[in-house]
């Protein structure tokens, strides 16, 4: 057992599990919190493995890990899920250091720190930050929450001479310490840095530091950096964002003019040299006579040509915007004063009109009483590193509110992301996907095993099949498959993945999508059943009509085969001539010919009605249709002593249409109007014209007319005024024309009788 007093307090009292265990994993103590978490006793921590804390799929790595920390001496750090006494797992980073004990043994002090929800990074966040900072124009990198470095773009990448294959290039979490970038920079600069970090960290706020990185050369340059926190919109801290501007020039340029100040005479010509390359003027101040010099460098920055006119307070003053003056003329007095050393930064004006931010800072030269006599500094233009800063901040501001919006559009649309880390195969599903699959948001933590036992099995093999395809290079990841919810109930989802892949080619990543298709296939079912239906019910009505018109029908065919038989018998009777009369044979065969195929004709468009065939659209002429609807219907007008008329336009363009569907829609409404003059006889008239890009048709009648108020009454289904009638013919007219583009309605007539109208668009569907 070990000695608790020689524990510490802190890992007594500490609000995490913690523990002492051996080079072999034996425990030897644990704290109280380890206690209420694991269920457990002390005395049977102290005969347990650490490792039988963990859950078993996170055992293997995190044995992995611990022996290299015990090969290496380093720290111990990684995240793994302990298994409580509930049954519930906790994810937790777990930190570990080894010490000696007094009698030389070696143990090992281990930390297991509750991760925040936020810390479970957001892939689609962690991505869009990267690709922002790759395109911005200078050095850029972030870290994690607790300031470990974790991803630097190319620019600073190819500074530093990293490999291509670095982790640092592709943001991959090392469990890095929060000072792990100190080894960049030159030694001299390691404790402000350090400073200045840490008060960021502890603080949360930004913060600004200079130093020195050493390039891949061995040489170094000076950076201002400037380390930005990125949270969340409930303040939660995701990343530190930073960018590093190189000063380099600055810096040796201000080194130099500290140095110079006793030569500057002899050194003026190289002075003004190194101010065009840093973009650094200096200027002086007599405060005896009031005059103003300026560098010609100084003058550049202001957008004025070297030494163009000579410099005083007030032409300087004019330069500057009045907002500012005030902050830099109270800056002036206190450094004249024997206050701080003149220092600040304001807006100018130059003569284009353009608004450029500079920084000035200048030392007072005192006579032998102390009183202030001269003032000489530099000025900088930093338009540009002020620019920078900004644009840091609006990339933060950005990718929160990127954030905020993907979550919203997620829910909307019902479509949700996920991640499949190949490397560590571990899965990270959104909000969304938990929902999907009938689940609470983070419900549960999500692993390959998981996330097979939510597909049917039937469908399981394909989607394995479509995953290796993808990741062997073939095609895209894109699959639908069913789901099973926790209630038994069977979802439809369809399922798309890109695959990242290395310098290499080496898949390391699978970043998808799902979205629930289920309402969507049953209404695609739904529809194809409806469609069905409307077949058949079309079909239905066009041999209910060719039933009515059969004795009509069979006249029409007897008339041409009567006329054929008795050719046939006047052909007979030429050829029985001595000698034959062959020139009046080949006339009457040939009227036999004309008659046969007449009432082949009529056959055929009866058989063409009749047949039961899937939709098949094609170029058709709509007159033509027309003539032959008049052609099967002229003994039914006989009969009922109705005259047709037509009143067709020429040159009238085909349409793209079902030939048998047109038929019937003509043959529908030539029917109605013949039935509602079958009485009194009368005219039946169709007319067509092109008009405004559409074919117009119209079947006009002098019948008793429309039922009072019945106009679009009419076209709904199983609505009739026909004591025998089904009320389909006009609803089914109405769906066909519509199904071509189209649309269908009717009119009153002057006079007596009643117009049905539609139209079709002559474009080729």
């Amino acid at each position: 057992m070990v000695d608790i007093t020689k524990v510490g307090t802190f890992v007594q009292n500490s609000p995490y599990p913690a523990w002492l265990a051996t080079g072999n994993g034996d425990c030897v103590y644990g704290n109280p919190a380890l206690e209420r978490l694991t269920g457990l006793n002390a005395e049977e921590i102290i005969q347990a493995d650490w490792r039988s804390f963990l859950l078993d799929e996170d055992r293997l790595a995190a044995t992995a890990s611990w022996q290299r920390s015990l090969a290496t001496g380093i720290p111990y750090r990684v995240r793994v899920r302990m298994r409580g006494i509930d049954c519930v797992t906790t994810p937790v980073e777990l930190t570990a250091f080894g010490h000696k004990v007094d009698d030389g043994a070696e143990l090992w002090l281990f930390l297991a720190s509750q991760l925040h929800p936020a810390t479970h990074q957001d892939a689609t966040l962690e991505a869009q930050l990267q690709a922002t900072l790759q395109v911005i124009p200078t050095n850029g990198w972030y870290t994690l929450p607790s300031g470990a470095l974790t991803f630097v773009n190319k620019r600073t990448g190819d500074y530093l001479g990293l490999p291509k294959d670095h982790p640092l290039r592709f943001g991959i979490d090392t469990g890095a310490a929060w000072d792990s970038h100190l080894p960049f920079l030159h030694p001299e600069d390691h404790e402000e840095t350090r400073r200045v970090w840490s008060t960021c960290l502890r603080t949360g706020s930004a913060g600004q530091v200079s130093f020195r990185i050493r390039n891949a050369e061995g040489e170094y340059r000076w950076f201002l950096n400037r380390a930005e926190p990125l949270r969340t919109c409930d303040g939660t801290l995701l990343f530190w964002i930073g960018v590093n501007l190189d000063i380099d020039d600055a810096k040796r340029t201000e080194h130099t003019l500290q140095r110079s100040e006793a030569y500057l005479a002899e050194s003026k010509a190289k002075l003004e040299e190194a101010q065009r390359i840093a973009h650094v003027g200096y200027w002086e101040w007599d405060l005896v006579t009031n005059g103003v010099t300026w560098s010609d460098e100084a003058y550049r920055i202001y957008g004025l040509r070297p030494q163009e006119f000579p410099m005083d307070l007030a032409t300087v003053r004019a330069k500057i915007h009045p907002e500012d003056w005030k902050v830099a003329f109270r800056a002036l007095e206190e450094a004249l004063s024997g206050g701080a050393r003149y220092t600040a930064e304001s807006r100018i004006f130059r003569p284009t009109g353009e608004v450029r931010i500079v920084h000035s800072q200048g030392d007072v030269k005192r006579d032998t009483s102390g009183q202030p006599i001269q003032m000489f500094g530099t000025v900088q233009d930093i338009t540009d590193r002020k620019h920078a800063e900004e644009a840091l901040q609006t990339i933060s501001r950005a990718l929160q509110e990127s954030k905020a919006k993907l979550e919203e559009a997620q829910a909307i649309t019902h479509v949700g992301y996920w991640e499949w880390d190949l490397v560590t195969d571990s899965i990270v599903w959104s909000d969304e996907i938990y929902r999907i699959f009938g689940m609470q948001p983070q419900e549960c933590q999500i692993d390959l095993a998981v996330s097979r036992k939510k597909i049917h099995p039937d469908d399981w093999q394909f989607v394995a099949r479509a995953v290796e395809e993808a990741l062997a290079g073939g095609v895209r990841f894109d699959v639908e498959a069913r789901i099973l919810r926790p209630t038994g109930e069977v979802r439809v989802i369809h399922s798309m993945a890109d695959v990242k892949r290395d310098a290499s080619g080496r898949p390391y990543l699978l970043f998808g999508t799902n979205q629930d298709i289920t309402d969507q296939k049953r209404a695609e079912q739904e529809h194809e059943k409806l469609r069905q239906l409307e077949a058949e019910l079309a079909h239905i009505n066009r041999v209910s009509m060719l039933g009515e018109m059969a004795a009509s029908l069979a006249h029409e065919i007897k008339q041409p085969i009567a006329a054929a038989i008795t050719s046939a018998n006047t052909c007979i009777e030429w050829l029985g001539h001595e000698p034959p009369n062959l020139d009046r044979a080949r006339a009457a065969a040939a009227r036999i010919d004309k008659y046969g195929n007449r009432a082949a004709d009529i056959i055929d468009r009866i058989r063409s009605m009749y047949k039961k065939a899937p939709s098949h659209r094609e170029l058709v002429d709509a007159n033509e249709i027309v003539l032959e609807i008049f052609t099967l219907l002229r003994g039914e007008t006989v009969r009922y002593s109705i005259e047709m008329r037509t009143e067709l336009a020429t040159e009238v363009p085909k349409i793209m249409a079902d030939r048998v569907q047109l038929q019937q829609v003509f043959m529908n409404l030539a029917l109605n109007a013949i039935e509602a003059m079958n009485e009194s006889g009368g005219e039946l008239t169709v007319k067509s014209q092109q008009k405004d890009g559409q074919l117009l048709f119209s079947v006009s009648d002098t019948g008793p007319g429309l039922p009072v108020g019945s106009n679009d009454q009419i076209f709904s289904a199983f609505y009739t005024t026909k004591p025998q009638g089904s009320g389909m013919g006009l609803a089914i007219s109405r769906t066909i024309v519509e199904s071509h583009g189209g649309r269908l309605w009717a009119t009153a007539n002057e006079g007596r009788g009643a117009t049905f109208h539609f139209a079709l668009p002559t474009e080729v569907l």
